[in-house]
């Protein structure tokens, strides 16, 4: 019998696109909060972080003139 390890289902198993877009996410913070002249733009600098990857894509589509 397969051993479970506690996961329902296959929520768990991203693979390695799951950490590295964890790592991208905390890359991003960094920039953006290091490049922060004030606390409110180091805030803006984290929800930045959480959302530039629609921004990138939206872009690519926008140059494919998709």
């Amino acid at each position: 019998m397969a051993r479970e390890h506690g996961r329902g289902g296959s929520a768990g198993n991203t693979g390695i696109f799951g950490g590295s877009y964890g790592l991208t996410i905390i890359g991003a913070a960094v920039y953006f909060v290091g490049h922060a002249t004030t606390f409110w733009m180091g805030v803006l600098g984290i929800l930045k972080a959480l959302v530039w990857p629609a921004f990138v894509i939206y872009k690519v589509l926008e140059l494919l003139k998709l």
